[in-house]
């Protein structure tokens, strides 16, 4: 072969490489998505995290000449196919911005919506202790019947007789049924997250509940768009009903585009166990979701949440607490990667803005990075100083869940978090339901000897109070002690707290987790096409189910707009022969909530109330509307209460 001839070749396939790279390029300036998908002029912070997918779209240099916006920086992430791009809008009025993206040659352009807000930050007003909350799952309280089968999805099954399984449950389904929140007389409505959750079914197991999100910016299609998650808001503000969103910062699931192509090595924490040199290493690893694969690198979180606060935490507590992952099929994210945090900020700001929410409860809290919340509920707090945000802090003292609490004086960092939720109030009422109160610790003296710690909180009134929820054995148990409940409810819903309630109470829906979480996650009856019974219907409840609706409306009804109950001081006694009293008073009006707290007849001594009672002869029977003789001392029934307007 002479010279000529292997320099033609050489040519030959210079050429070739050179065109297959200019076609590679071309190719690589296909974008696949940009996320938040629109963004909003007039926010007080005037930058914007744009994060661009698309095949090799990492080396793309981006330009507008939309007036008003500049591009601040380009970041370049580990993986080719990302490209966070941090845009200024501030000077930018709305309308539709054209963004270049340039790799050598090849030119794309495309579209980015900048819309004005429905109002301004200071505008929204969140929920506060005159509201009562009522979580539902969206899967298991009412279904259309429009959204059974989705295509595209990953698979999946509907099926009602699997307490783990899709139950077909949907935001329409919600939306029919807003009158009866407004009969039912609560003011604010959570649900448990909305966001797609395209996980496959493993088994008899699915991501039903929704904490495994896979689109960030996309409700799931089996509950609906996310126009129906905006027109659901804005037909319960219409019934002066607020919404409260669900999130997740901790995590995400396992079927998001990141896991499969990490955007950076440290956009997860402990993800080395999914490289593939450790996944020959598989073993079973028990989980609260069952036994799972993963390998000797996984780290497992260990659920305990003292090693955030305590002074004493080892390191490798700490890191197990806030870097394990909650369970194999959900990634943990770093909220130490400021890229991260910035992503999750702005996605809160979007569905804020978007559909126009009135709270959020961020579940796992203190899962994640605390300084990083802390900044999160800091940018919150400044563009939307009136709304209002709820951690869920699950640990059963008021010291720990104190220390939460926005500017608490016992935290090194600030949370900046307005709301906690109660554990304490929970672990004492389920505790106390089931004891005789005695002079000293038992029964009602639980309640007792924690409300008398509210010392240690900024603000007792941002405390979100419960019974029971999603993730806990039903009040009720496997039983029907009605006497119990309706103590804990007349409770819950007059001290100093904001009151969350659980679905179904109202109808003694009852259940445990002894074998399933589904168990206590039953669909609400009426609810779904072919139920028997429909308990939306007074005419379709049973007598019992009734009486209980009755008393938990009329106490509602009577809870709204009561200044007594949201602003009055708080005065509690020491149980005294079995009978736990909490009074509110404003002004010249007063409350009582009596308590018997055992099994037999007992005696409020109205001398020993006299603080309270004041030169009243005479007090009202919230819940009956019964006249009370004040003159001589009360007789309570064996679990008795009262509920007393002075």
């Amino acid at each position: 072969m002479n010279i000529k001839h292997i320099l033609r070749k050489r040519v030959i396939l210079l050429l070739a490489l050179f065109f297959s790279s200019t076609i590679a390029m071309n190719a690589a300036q296909k974008i696949d998505r940009i996320e938040p998908t629109n963004w909003f002029v007039g926010m007080k912070n005037p930058q914007v995290q744009l994060m661009v997918y698309g095949k090799d779209v990492r080396a793309a240099e981006v330009s507008t000449d939309y007036p008003g916006v500049r591009i601040d920086s380009l970041v370049r992430l580990d993986s080719p196919n990302y490209l966070l791009v941090y845009l200024n809008v501030g000077d930018a009025q709305p309308g539709t911005m054209n963004l270049l993206f340039r790799a050598g040659k090849s030119k794309t352009s495309v579209k980015y919506e900048l819309k004005a807000r429905d109002m301004k930050g200071e505008e929204r007003m969140g929920f506060t202790n005159a509201d009562v909350l009522y979580m539902l799952m969206p899967d298991r309280f009412a279904s259309s019947g429009k959204n059974l089968k989705v295509k595209g999805l990953n698979a999946y099954s509907v099926n009602r007789k699997e307490p783990s399984l899709r139950h077909g449950g949907d935001l329409k389904g919600i939306r029919q049924h807003l009158d009866y929140f407004n009969e039912l007389g609560v003011t604010a409505l959570w649900f448990t997250p909305v966001l797609e959750n395209n996980s496959p079914d493993h088994g008899k197991s699915s991501t039903y509940h929704g904490y495994a999100t896979t689109d960030y910016y996309r409700v799931d299609p089996r509950f609906g768009t996310n126009d129906d998650y905006r027109q659901l808001v804005a037909d319960a503000h219409r019934k002066g009903l607020k919404v409260v969103m669900d999130m997740i910062f901790n995590h995400c699931g396992f079927e998001h585009p990141w896991v499969k192509d990490m955007p950076t090595k440290d956009w997860f924490n402990t993800p080395e166990w999914l490289a593939p040199e450790n996944q020959a290493k598989a073993v079973k690893t028990k989980t609260v979701d069952g036994d799972q694969i993963t390998n000797d690198k996984y780290l497992q979180t260990s659920y305990k949440l003292t090693p955030v606060l305590d002074p004493y935490a080892s390191k490798v507590d700490l890191r197990e607490t806030v870097d394990g992952w909650f369970v194999p099929s959900m990634p943990d994210l770093n909220q130490r990667n400021e890229h991260v945090m910035t992503y999750l900020i702005q996605n809160s700001e979007w569905w804020i803005e978007t559909v126009g929410i009135d709270g959020i409860r961020m579940d796992t809290y203190p899962y994640a990075d605390r300084k990083g919340m802390a900044h999160w509920m800091e940018v919150l707090n400044t563009e939307y100083p009136n709304f209002n945000t709820v951690g869920e802090t699950w640990v059963t003292e008021p010291a720990y869940t104190a220390a939460w609490q926005k500017d608490s004086p016992l935290a090194e960092v600030n949370s900046n978090l307005k709301t906690v939720m109660d554990f304490a109030f929970f672990d004492r009422i389920n505790q106390a339901k089931n004891e005789e109160t005695d002079d000293w610790w038992k029964g009602f003296n639980r309640i007792y000897n924690s409300l008398c710690y509210d010392y240690l909180y900024v603000d007792p009134s941002h405390v979100m109070a419960f019974i029971e929820n999603h993730d806990t054995d039903r009040f009720l148990g496997e039983g029907q002690d009605t006497l119990a409940l309706k103590q804990a409810l007349a409770l819950l819903l007059t001290v100093n707290r904001i009151p969350q309630l659980y679905y179904g109470t109202e109808i003694l829906m009852n259940g445990t987790k002894s074998t399933t979480d589904g168990h206590v996650r039953r669909d609400f009856p009426g609810g779904f096409a072919g139920d028997t019974r429909n308990a939306f219907n007074k005419a379709e409840r049973t007598k019992e189910e009734q009486a209980m609706f009755s008393f938990t409306s009329r106490l509602l009804h009577w809870r709204q707009n009561n200044e007594v109950i949201t602003k009055g001081k708080q005065t509690q006694f020491i149980p005294f022969k079995g009978v736990y009293v909490v009074a509110r008073t404003l002004g010249d009006k007063a409350v009582m909530t009596v308590l018997n707290g055992t099994s037999k007849t007992a005696t409020m001594s109205v001398a020993r109330y006299a603080e309270i009672i004041g030169n009243r002869t005479e007090a009202t029977n919230v819940l009956t509307g019964r006249k009370i003789d004040l003159t001589k001392d009360v007789k309570l029934q064996p679990k008795g209460v009262l509920v007393l307007s002075l």
